[in-house]
């Protein structure tokens, strides 16, 4: 450990990482019930109870008491699981029945991806740090939130930035409180600035624009869920065969991109035959797998290995969060039309441009909930960020990766 001597480590087989996980769950809930502040800011109960015992660790580590060391095969397929249920997501048709509006604004996310990556690496290399850090305090953590940090973290490491894990995770966390506190302000600026007003006729069509994703298939039960598992394990199962195929190629792809394209080809080509996919219980599966996978990431952080990157991490994380209001400010709502319908949609693109969808929707339920509803921002926002934004920033990623490695 680094030659720090530590009095006694304790290895886990996968049950007892499972069950460590499973216990770290109920913590995390057990805490955001107690701890309003939390659930304020959307912070995920994996992520609480997964930095508790992070925290726990790092005691133990500083004392030189004791250490962990954790079986990592589950942790690995419930990613893999998780991400393939993503791919499932993907469908050209939802993209298409969205119209322009849902086009505009997943262009615009994307463009924020490849600024905030951009950003990283050239303020990384201006501190005189691994260009991969840039990467972790980028869309990895800010636009893909923590399960994306929590899947290319470990990839970093591999690539060669030590506490690649830690800083995503880390730079995940700023990121949820940051984009919350930032979405109504700018909101609000905007509003006064061009002298917006919410449409007369914005409540009639409220109930039109929500979640359009809520139409996909909402049964569940033995047979869904068995069509759902064997779904998601084909996809991975191929998905394992193609990315070995790549690696004789010389490329070389995240375990999990694969399978998520496979899934997405297969989301797709059911749609065009109206071929009948379980989303539903491929949803529950996929989150669940999310849920015990982050406990199993968060909790296997060190974070003593953050102790030198304190001040030029802070210094991105700030400067990103800037970067994120100007964009937002100059085009998000410029491209959606500057009118109240794109001011709404600025909100909820500062929640999950730093956070997640949830924080999204936080942002925008707040502003509209003050000054009138959007139909067109509640159809849009959640359509993209549930559904497209992180399958196109795994590729993003990726991208990024093979230029700098």
């Amino acid at each position: 450990m680094e030659g720090k001597e530590i009095l006694f480590n304790l290895n886990c087989d996968m049950t007892v990482t499972l069950a460590i996980a499973a216990l770290l769950l109920l913590l995390g809930h057990g805490i955001k019930r107690c701890v309003p502040l939390l659930r304020r800011f959307f912070i995920p109960a994996p992520v609480v109870g997964g930095l508790f015992f992070a925290f726990i660790t790092l005691a133990g580590y500083h004392f030189g008491l004791f250490t962990f060391t954790f079986d990592s095969t589950l942790k690995n397929l419930l990613m893999n699981t998780f991400f393939t249920s993503v791919g499932f997501l993907a469908s050209l048709r939802f993209l298409v029945k969205g119209g322009m509006a849902v086009g505009i604004f997943l262009a615009g996310a994307l463009g924020l991806i490849v600024v905030q990556n951009t950003t990283g690496v050239v303020l990384a290399e201006l501190f005189g740090l691994n260009p991969l850090i840039g990467l972790a305090t980028g869309s990895i953590s800010l636009s893909g939130g923590h399960g994306t940090a929590a899947a290319f973290g470990p990839l970093l490491e591999d690539y060669g930035l030590e506490a690649g894990l830690s800083v995503s995770v880390a730079a995940a966390t700023f990121g949820l409180v940051a984009g919350s506190m930032i979405g109504g302000p700018i909101g609000r600026i905007l509003m006064a600035r061009h002298s917006l007003h919410c449409p007369n006729n914005a409540e009639a069509l409220v109930t039109e624009g929500r979640n359009e994703e809520e139409k996909l298939e909402h049964s569940f039960g033995e047979k869904a869920l068995f069509a759902a598992c064997v779904f998601l394990i084909l996809a991975q199962g191929v998905g394992y065969f193609l990315n070995m195929g790549f690696q004789k190629l010389g490329i070389i792809f995240p375990s999990y991109l694969c399978p998520m394209f496979v899934a997405c080809l297969i989301r797709n080509y059911c749609d065009f035959f109206h071929k009948p996919i379980p989303m539903h219980t491929i949803g529950i599966v996929g989150s669940l797998s999310l849920q015990f996978f982050l406990a199993m990431a968060l909790m296997t952080l060190k974070l003593w290995e953050l102790a030198s990157l304190a001040v030029p991490l802070v210094t991105i994380l700030l400067l990103q969060t800037v970067i994120m209001g100007i964009y937002v400010y100059f085009i998000t709502f410029r491209i959606m039309g500057s009118d109240y319908d794109a001011a709404v949609m600025t909100c909820g693109h500062c929640g999950f441009g730093m956070g997640a969808t949830p924080n999204a929707m936080a942002n925008m339920e707040t502003f509209t909930g003050a000054n009138g509803p959007s139909a067109k921002a509640f159809f849009v926002v959640p359509l993209v960020g549930s559904l497209f934004i992180d399958f196109f920033n795994a590729f993003i990623i990726t991208s990024f990766i093979q230029l700098l490695i």
